[in-house]
């Protein structure tokens, strides 16, 4: 029976490790990530340039005094993308999805935004949904509900791409469903790239950051 017991228990343990998702974050450092804009700012308390990024407690925390992203230094096509924030009151961040290397010098064209789509997040739970409030593909298509906690809570968001589709969940509800080939001013957005967390203003932590690929 224990013989059972034990190669029950290695079984449901190898389909947990087999199961697709990609642990993009360590909790120690940024393996795998690279930094697209500014790396340090400048503390006003002390004077002193201090890391923009950093990783505390096994999470990534931005500052967010300075705009820029971390990005995770390989291209998807059909995904998952799985993360989890908090921000502090009033502050301002984001996901890219299938996006480039951001250019400082060309702000504008390489940022999610503009290239691809930026998945807002902001502290705005109170808000009704448009294109510019959290889980917005911002300045695009707005969610169809506001379902995000009010900061400092936990929040949990899961972007799925899937060809054309993309769909949204933030804490277990879908707020987001669209086929972007149906929408004339994104129907040319492109199908694979980069995700990233972007700083933007405001301290934020992400943490659970992990990724699966979609056949």
């Amino acid at each position: 029976m224990r013989t059972a017991f034990v190669c029950t228990l290695l079984l449901a343990a190898s389909a947990q490790a087999d199961d697709g998702w990609i642990e993009m974050f360590n909790g120690k450092d940024f393996t795998g990530w690279v930094i697209d804009g500014p790396t340090e700012y400048k503390d006003k308390a002390d004077s002193k340039m201090k890391p923009l990024w950093e990783v505390r407690d096994g999470m990534i925390r931005t500052s967010g005094l300075g705009f820029g992203f971390l990005r995770y230094d390989r291209k998807f096509t059909d995904f998952v993308y799985h993360v989890e924030y908090r921000m502090v009151k009033g502050a301002n961040s984001g996901l890219g999805i299938r996006t480039t290397v951001f250019d400082p010098k060309q702000s504008t064209a390489s940022r999610p935004s503009f290239f691809s789509y930026e998945v807002q997040l902001l502290d705005d739970a109170e808000k009704q949904p448009d294109k510019h409030t959290t889980c917005s593909l911002y300045r695009y298509v707005a969610p169809t509900a506001t379902a995000n906690k009010p900061a400092p809570e936990w929040n949990t968001v899961e972007v799925e791409c899937k060809g054309s589709r993309i769909r949204i969940t933030m804490n277990g509800k879908e707020v987001l469903n669209v086929d972007q080939s149906t929408i004339p001013e994104i129907k040319e957005k492109p199908l694979s790239g980069y995700v990233c967390v972007q700083t933007h203003s405001k301290q934020v932590e992400f943490r659970n950051l992990r990724i699966k690929e979609l056949k």
